[in-house]
């Protein structure tokens, strides 16, 4: 997604674009779609010196409240803010902590209506936790796998 096109998104919905929620959707649009609030606030800093953390919390809560961006929690500290917003799940490495959108059937999966006690779903989100494929690898190399 475009900085132009989350920008657009807050214009459609009655929001003012600032400096500060430029310089916190360009972040967003080069980043690698799953940052930290800590993060996008980094790479929006070296455009906006004097953007505060605050304020980029703030602009990541307008893009939810419009409908381009999603907190999700993966469990792994600091709630990542997703440019997915349709029904998807993730997988998430334990060792580097690298995040990555997957699309799976999730028919069935449910609370069954005797657990669910009149709560009613809204949406479903599966974590998927593991190896990604460079730790698994740099797992192999550094026990001195003869076969890499």
């Amino acid at each position: 997604m475009t900085s132009e096109t989350l920008l657009q998104a807050l214009r459609d919905n009655g929001r003012k674009i600032t400096v500060q929620r430029r310089a916190v959707a360009a972040a967003l649009a080069e980043g690698d779609g799953h940052a930290t609030a800590e993060a996008i606030w980094r790479q929006a800093r070296a455009d906006l010196p004097t953007l505060s953390l605050r304020t980029v919390y703030q602009a990541l809560h307008e893009l939810e409240a419009v409908g381009v961006l999603q907190g999700i929690d993966v469990g792994r500290g600091s709630t990542r803010f997703d440019l997915t917003t349709g029904s998807h799940h993730h997988v998430v490495c334990d060792r580097c902590g690298r995040i990555e959108d997957v699309w799976i059937e999730t028919p069935g999966v449910g609370l069954p209506p005797d657990a669910a006690a009149g709560f009613e779903v809204s949406s479903i989100n599966i974590v998927y936790r593991g190896t990604c494929p460079a730790c698994a690898k740099r797992s192999t190399v550094d026990q001195g796998d003869p076969g890499s």
